[in-house]
C-alpha cells in the first residue's frame, strides 16, 4: 500500500533567465502573483509573504467561485540557488513540503522542483500538472 510519504514529485524546467532572476521571482509577492497559477484560466492570486526563514507566506487563489487557500513557512533559504517551504492547503497533509534548486545552465537557468508528502496519487497527479504550468508561466515572464 502506497503511503503519503512514498508519494513525491519532481518537476524540471530551464528557463531563459539567471538564477538571481527566478529565484527572487519567488519571493517577491507581485511577480509570484504573476505565475503562481495552477490553471491557465485562473486569476492572479493574492500573495503576501516574509521571506526569510521561519517567515510564512499565504496565497488566495481562485478557481471559478471558490477561494483555495495555500500557506506555508519558509525552512531554507539561499540566495539565488536553493528555497525550501511546507505546502499547506485544504487539499495537503501534514509534512507536505516543496524544494526548489536554481542551477545555472547554458540558456539560462535549470528549476527543479520537488513536492514531497500527498493524500492520494490523484493529488500528486494533480499537483504535477499545476506546478508544471506555473513553471511554464514562469518561464514566460523570466
Amino acid at each position: 500500500m502506497t503511503t503519503t510519504t512514498d508519494l513525491a514529485l519532481n518537476v524540471s524546467r530551464t528557463i531563459n533567465a539567471s538564477p538571481e532572476a527566478l529565484f527572487n521571482a519567488w519571493l517577491d509577492p507581485a511577480t509570484l502573483a504573476r505565475f503562481m497559477r495552477p490553471m491557465a484560466d485562473m486569476p492572479a492570486p493574492k500573495v503576501s509573504n516574509d521571506p526569510r526563514v521561519g517567515g510564512r507566506f499565504d496565497i488566495l487563489m481562485t478557481a471559478g467561485d471558490k477561494d483555495i487557500p495555500h500557506w506555508g513557512t519558509y525552512t531554507e533559504i539561499v540566495p539565488h540557488r536553493h528555497l525550501a517551504f511546507t505546502w499547506q492547503s485544504p487539499f495537503s497533509v501534514e509534512g507536505s513540503t516543496v524544494t526548489l534548486d536554481f542551477k545555472p545552465v547554458p540558456g539560462g537557468t535549470q528549476v527543479d522542483l520537488t513536492h514531497v508528502k500527498f493524500p492520494s496519487e490523484e493529488s500528486r497527479t494533480n499537483h504535477e500538472t499545476g506546478w508544471s504550468l506555473i513553471l511554464a508561466t514562469l518561464a514566460e515572464i523570466g
